[in-house]
């Protein structure tokens, strides 16, 4: 039987930045990039971030793997309108922050942005996106392409090698149906948890590393906190989005109720077709007058 495993959001802050655990990161970016991904060491995260007010630390993780590829993995649990924007802060602080003073532009460093959303982002049937930069002739309709000398000078072989590739999972668009073994990884990060028949890189190794019983009694605490941090957030908002919805459907009255009065109708009519009391509607008189 399979068993409950930490969130995988919480184990990348707390455990998996261990190199002892770096097997179980190094299985979900394999499968996710269809490569046999090895990282070498992790260059910063939200436990480091510079000061308080760095946008940056809504960055989870970022890696640097042994293609001197940098990797950052983002996961984020609430919505955020502007979060296609923050995707882009990510990619280009890590960019900037990653290459020398006076080193060539041709060391800068292919940056991997992977984000784990648990909200539903942008609109796609879709629940794995992939991004990446081409370009593309606006009379001809080919598409650019490095010349020998680029290819052999830098070892790519498009274009798009050389600019961030983005990765989106929106995880609750997933139907707990694993057709192969990167769905396996998604049905871990939607439902904590890894069926014994799962075969893909790193779960088996996080079914054992992410074992809640594992944990010693401080970091029990401090996961159960995140836990109910993140139910307080969920409540929050949906808190926040009854009030706007009860706001649209007042506004929406009060036009009815004013039409209404246009029409003649008596207070105690408005007041049962539109909800409003008599004094509301009365108020809305003054107002028109």
């Amino acid at each position: 039987m399979s068993k409950r495993l930490i969130r995988f959001d919480w184990a990348v802050k707390k455990l998996l930045r261990n190199k002892a655990n770096f097997v179980v990161l190094e299985g979900f970016l394999s499968e996710l990039l269809f490569d046999d991904i090895k990282i070498q060491k992790i260059l910063e995260s939200e436990s480091n971030q510079e000061t308080e007010n760095d946008k940056y630390n809504r960055v989870d993780i970022l890696t640097q793997n042994s293609k001197n590829e940098l990797i950052i993995v983002e996961i984020q649990n609430t919505y955020e309108i502007d979060f296609f924007h923050q995707m882009i802060y990510g990619t280009s602080k890590a960019l900037i922050e990653n290459i020398s003073l006076g080193q060539p532009y041709s060391e800068i460093k292919k940056v991997i942005s992977i984000n784990i959303v648990y909200f539903d982002l942008g609109q796609g049937k879709d629940y794995i996106y992939k991004g990446k930069t081409n370009f593309e002739g606006l009379h001809e309709k080919d598409t650019l392409q490095l010349s020998i000398q680029q290819k052999q000078t830098f070892t790519k072989k498009e274009i798009s090698d050389f600019f961030p590739e983005y990765y989106i999972i929106k995880v609750n668009k997933f139907n707990d149906i694993a057709k192969d073994t990167l769905d396996e990884w998604v049905y871990f990060l939607k439902n904590s948890e890894v069926k014994d028949e799962f075969k893909a890189k790193g779960l088996a190794e996080a079914k054992e590393v992410l074992d809640i019983m594992r944990l010693d009694k401080e970091q029990q605490y401090g996961y159960n906190r995140y836990l109910d941090y993140l139910h307080y957030k969920a409540s929050e908002i949906l808190s926040l989005r009854l009030v706007a919805e009860d706001k649209v459907r007042q506004d929406r009255n009060v036009e009815i109720a004013k039409n209404f009065i246009v029409m003649g109708l008596d207070n105690i009519t408005i007041a049962k077709g539109t909800g409003l009391t008599v004094e509301q509607i009365e108020h809305l008189h003054i107002e028109k007058d």
